[in-house]
């Protein structure tokens, strides 16, 4: 008969590995790059794009997968306050008139993925990845409105960021070059903020999450216009000063020019 500890330590040794087993089933990685970390606004500047590229990696161990690999791209915006009004007809005339504000709002978000992200994964692994334009976790800031006007507010500010290309959600987006090369291009509108951004790459297998990374890209002014909004931001002052002598100088010139005899 078999001593207890001998049995206990032969279920720990299956239990070992097991785990090794699954960590070699595992062991897929992502490697991802942006093409530039910075993009520079300038006083022509129309909007740009940005490359998302990267590989599967897979070393000697790994087993192979029967379920198909996919990969979702995220670039997300610097966080801002936003306020959504809703326009009502009182005394013949349509104003402002109710609104809710969203706090820790992505300024720019753009989702890419290889197919539909119902397919990809399921809505608890999106919701914590804030992976898609529905499960962006827009809580309105203190109020008590019934869950149908929640709703309609949520709607009407994801439509609105849409119409101006500041929210954009594509499936199908991401091309494969080879069972492990990957890319995709991101459209930046004119329109961009400034500020830090976060370009995370996922990579799922059978609605599971393998692997993920994160890197930085920074758009910010440049030239004159850096010149100017650091001063209107920091010196507002010495803006406004510059402001009225710009104005007074331009009339003053018109004036000279266009005098009549």
């Amino acid at each position: 008969m078999r001593h207890p500890l001998h049995t206990l330590n032969a279920v720990l040794t299956v239990a070992l590995l097991a785990l090794a087993s699954i960590s070699s089933a595992l062991a897929e990685t992502l490697v991802s790059a942006v093409s530039s970390s910075q993009v520079a606004i300038t006083s022509n500047f129309t909007g740009t794009q940005i490359l998302v590229y990267g590989e599967i990696a897979r070393d000697a161990g790994t087993v192979a997968r029967s379920d198909k690999q996919d990969v979702v791209v995220v670039v997300e915006g610097p966080l801002e306050r936003v306020v959504t009004w809703r326009k009502d007809h009182i005394f013949g005339l349509w104003i402002n008139a109710t609104s809710q504000t969203y706090i820790a709002v992505p300024s720019f978000y753009a989702v890419h993925a290889t197919d539909d992200l119902r397919n990809i994964a399921s809505d608890d692994w999106l919701k914590q990845y804030r992976i898609g334009l529905e499960h962006l976790p827009l809580a309105a800031l203190g109020t008590r409105a019934p869950a149908h006007e929640r709703a309609a507010f949520k709607e009407a500010f994801l439509r609105s960021r849409v119409h101006q290309g500041l929210y954009t959600q594509n499936s199908k987006s991401i091309n494969f070059l080879s069972s492990t090369l990957f890319s995709t291009t991101v459209d930046l509108p004119a329109i961009i903020p400034t500020g830090d951004y976060k370009v995370t790459t996922f990579l799922f297998n059978g609605g599971v999450l393998l692997d993920k990374q994160e890197q930085a890209l920074t758009v910010a002014k440049t030239g004159f216009e850096q010149v100017t909004f650091t001063l209107s931001r920091q010196y507002p002052a010495v803006y406004g000063a510059m402001a009225i002598l710009l104005a007074l100088l331009t009339g003053w010139l018109a004036g000279v020019i266009f005098k009549k005899d």
